[in-house]
């Protein structure tokens, strides 16, 4: 991420809270074009000095990949669940929302791993990314097997000369401790964490100590036991969610930004943004009934009565674009065009179909609080047993289940995606059997909520820094245009919500002191 400062040391500011500022400040309205968490972050921030933030969504509802979802009678996370609590910038957000109290840590449950000889077993204790401590540890062995195990001991046995400094994780392992450890154990973690092949992790990104425990210790799974200390939690990897669901958050920063008297619109794509001089012109879609659709003013033929219509245009004081890229990249293409210069991220297509199920045999949490799969073993990527992961979930659920079932990867589209929602519920349910070593009938499924992300690529994928960086040094040449969203932030709350905080602050200075 491009550092928002200025590299000069500036002069003194104002102070905000003048009269003179105050009015300034109340005089700007600024055109904040997505609403997921991102945008609301920055209309936040950018309300909070008394400016007027305007958020056009596109959909019907605010929060991106952030949403909740319902199924017999049951309200749940349908896409984001956590929040990772680095950095404490998440944490910070939702205290000053007030809503701390609802902050609650998963149950204790491990995950396992499925698609290996014997079918599945508990991801091993005490690894970092997938990759051992020990090889020769029990649970470890019942993944990987006595070849594996014998294989990824000679990672100890190397001579110290041979250690380089690796980028990719994908190469790092199967260098040192061949690929039974890298497809059975770092694979599945890697791509159910960032739907994204360990050939393409960028290790300084992914485990940014790891290549130099790597040199300390000499071998590799040497530096994963100094960096975990046997815990098996890398610094940062702890996780904390929010009791009713992380949906809570996108309410609760709505009612803020409402409250500081700027708005959040629905259904409200933006088709174009236009420079007028020093402001700028948005325009939006406002969603049409059918009898009041417009005659096309060219041929006369009948628009689709489902299709928006342009709203009138807006005037702006500045934009901030925190879409998705391929939207962002759009409408930023006739005044950014340095942007179509930088590479575009891979944005992976990813479902989600939930499960609310009456199944006893699941009573026990037989594989614990989810599982990851071996690329190519099975069509889902990874499993969630929702009611066994969060006890604020079990508890409204009754004596039902949430099971939460992922499809889709880099460079592999959903194998729901040509399905209906009855056959993409049938295909989960039937993946959750498998996975979780259980019979699940028809029968048992109560309901199924079903939801479709395009995710931006994540940070830990080799290039996306220098990538990220380029794009956002292209945007900020630009004066009166901000940008934020996962894929300048890279992906995760933890990433998205500083990010976006940046870009608003930037933006103010350059407002009211540029």
């Amino acid at each position: 991420m491009t550092d928002p400062r200025p590299s000069e040391p500036a002069a003194p500011r104002p102070d905000p809270h003048t009269p003179e500022l105050a009015e300034r400040a109340a005089k700007l309205r600024v055109a904040v074009i997505g609403g997921g968490v991102a945008g609301l972050v920055a209309a936040e921030s950018i309300a909070a000095i008394g400016a007027h933030a305007t958020v056009f969504e596109a959909q019907e509802r605010p929060g991106g990949a952030v949403r909740s979802g319902e199924a017999d009678g049951l309200v749940f996370d349908a896409g984001a669940e956590s929040f990772a609590v680095r950095g404490g910038h998440v944490r910070a957000l939702i205290d000053d929302l007030g809503l701390g109290d609802r902050v609650v840590s998963p149950e204790p449950g491990g995950a396992w791993v499925a698609g290996i000889p014997g079918g599945a077993a508990p991801l091993p204790k005490g690894g970092l990314l997938g990759i051992p401590a020990n090889p020769f540890a029990d649970d470890v062995r019942r993944v990987i097997g006595w070849n594996g195990t014998w294989r990824a001991w000679l990672d100890r046995l190397r001579p110290p000369l041979t250690i380089g400094r690796e980028t990719s994780l994908g190469q790092l392992v199967r260098k040192r401790m061949g690929s039974v450890v890298l497809d059975r154990l770092v694979a599945p973690v890697s791509t159910g964490v960032y739907s994204a092949h360990p050939d393409d992790i960028d290790i300084d990104v992914a485990a940014p100590s790891l290549n130099a425990a790597l040199t300390r210790a000499g071998s590799l799974s040497g530096a994963v036991a100094e960096i975990t200390g046997g815990s098996g939690k890398a610094p940062g990897a702890a996780v904390q969610g929010l009791a009713g669901g992380m949906a809570t958050l996108v309410d609760a920063l709505v009612a803020r930004i409402e409250l500081l008297g700027s708005e959040v619109r629905t259904d409200a794509p933006v088709q174009r943004i236009e420079r007028d001089g020093d402001r700028w012109i948005v325009h939006a879609a406002t969603a049409t009934e059918p009898e009041s659709a417009p005659q096309s003013a060219s041929d006369g033929d009948t628009p689709d009565p489902g299709a928006p219509a342009d709203a009138l245009p807006e005037h702006f004081d500045a934009i901030v674009l925190a879409a998705d890229e391929a939207t962002a990249r759009r409408l930023l293409a006739p005044h950014v065009p340095a942007l179509a210069a930088v590479a575009t991220g891979s944005s992976p297509q990813i479902e989600i179909v939930t499960l609310v199920l009456d199944a006893p045999a699941l009573d026990g949490a037989p594989r614990g609080s989810g599982v990851l799969t071996v690329p190519g073993s099975h069509t889902a990527k990874a499993l969630t047993h929702s009611t066994a992961k969060w006890a604020w979930l079990r508890a409204g659920a009754g004596s039902r289940h949430v099971v939460r079932v992922s499809f889709g990867s880099q460079d592999e589209d959903p194998a729901t995606a040509t399905l209906d929602d009855e056959h993409a519920a049938a295909l989960a349910l039937a993946e959750a059997a498998t996975l979780l070593g259980v019979d699940l009938t028809p029968a048992q499924l109560r309901g199924s909520h079903r939801a479709r992300f395009v995710q931006a690529q994540p940070s830990a994928v080799r290039g996306s820094g220098e990538r990220r960086a380029a794009a956002s040094a292209a945007i900020e040449a630009v004066p009166g245009v901000a940008a934020t969203g996962a894929w300048l932030s890279g992906t995760g709350l933890a990433q998205v919500v500083p990010h976006a905080r940046a870009e608003a602050e930037r933006l103010r200075h350059a407002l009211l002191w540029g």
